[in-house]
């Protein structure tokens, strides 16, 4: 994982699966292997997010999940105004749970702050209902 990465609210999923299963059904938007997340502002620590750095997903209260950033594009909507596209790895990779409160838009979070990955082979059987991960990760026991 890079140095800095960013921190993004998942509005409208209740758990992991929600994003996986939103991407999928999206797919045919993305170049292959991709997806993207359009944001209003474009960081200004590009090049550092570029060296490895990760979308990290809150959701329900928690960072559950990351993508990494492959790359920034300009997208414009109907309206015109130019925006940040965030281009992502398509995989998802699930992490130790960490509580985090709502926030407006993104945030910097540094390497030293993001939660680590859990191994590939809890990911799957470690679906815990989000309001006992957020609850686990308040306490410090996730």
């Amino acid at each position: 994982m890079g140095g800095l990465n960013i921190i993004k609210l998942c509005v409208g999923a209740e758990s992991v699966e929600d994003l996986t299963d939103w991407h999928r059904a999206h797919a045919h938007v993305w170049a292959p292997g991709t997806t993207e997340h359009v944001t209003r502002m474009w960081p200004k620590r590009e090049a550092e997010l570029l060296d490895g750095g990760s979308l990290y997903w809150v959701i329900k209260g928690a960072i559950l999940a990351r993508q990494r950033i492959l790359g920034l594009a300009e997208r414009r909507g109907a309206d015109g105004i130019a925006r940040c596209a965030l281009i992502l790895e398509a995989e998802v990779i699930r992490t130790e749970a960490a509580a985090r409160r709502a926030f407006q838009g993104w945030r910097y979070l540094a390497a030293s702050e993001s939660p680590r990955d859990l191994p590939k082979g809890r990911a799957a059987d470690d679906a815990l209902p989000p309001e006992l991960a957020r609850a686990l990760a308040e306490i410090g026991l996730r």
